[in-house]
């Protein structure tokens, strides 16, 4: 097994782990930054390919982290992309976790509260904009996601019936 890539590995993501404030999604953009532009060990369409598994497959969103060490290094990689991707950040928050308790009075407490929200939120939103661009996706594609999302966030349409209409308009469109 080559070393070098397995420390690669720990050095990419370990810091990553760090950085996922608001979870796994926060570092999306940045992973796919790391592994396909810097590292070179991907292209994009294989890091939208391992994005996909990892969110048709049950568990944390940052079971990427694992599926890209399997595909750089096999098993000792996945091995080493999870410990460096849960690690660090599971140290931090239980140390935060402890001062939390006991800081039940502090200033601090509320001030961080407000100050990390946006944070995330921002985060998150990255990491989708991310994907969308490592996906290639069209104006079609994003129409009908917004038009997706605004169904099932305000009407009682079933799931499977907007993916069965969606599947509909996009088997026409590739008719035409």
């Amino acid at each position: 097994m080559n070393e070098s890539r397995l420390l690669g590995l720990f050095l990419v993501f370990a810091p990553l782990s760090l950085m996922s404030f608001g979870g796994g999604q926060a570092i999306i953009a940045d992973m796919q930054h790391q592994t396909v532009d810097i590292q070179h060990w991907m292209s994009g369409r294989d890091f939208v390919d391992i994005f996909a598994i990892s969110r048709a497959a049950p568990g944390p969103s940052t079971l990427i982290a694992a599926l890209i060490g399997w595909h750089v290094a096999g098993f000792g990689g996945a091995a080493i992309a999870a410990i460096a991707i849960y690690l660090p950040s599971s140290l931090i928050v239980y140390a935060a976790v402890r001062w939390w308790h006991a800081a039940a009075d502090s200033p601090w407490r509320g001030i961080l509260q407000r100050g990390l929200t946006p944070i995330a939120v921002g985060l998150v939103f990255a990491g989708g904009l991310a994907v969308l661009e490592a996906a290639r996706v069209n104006a079609l594609q994003i129409f009908a996601t917004v038009i997706a999302a605004g169904l099932l966030t305000t009407t009682r349409v079933s799931m499977y019936a907007i993916m069965a209409g969606a599947a509909v308009v996009f088997a026409f469109a590739q008719l035409l």
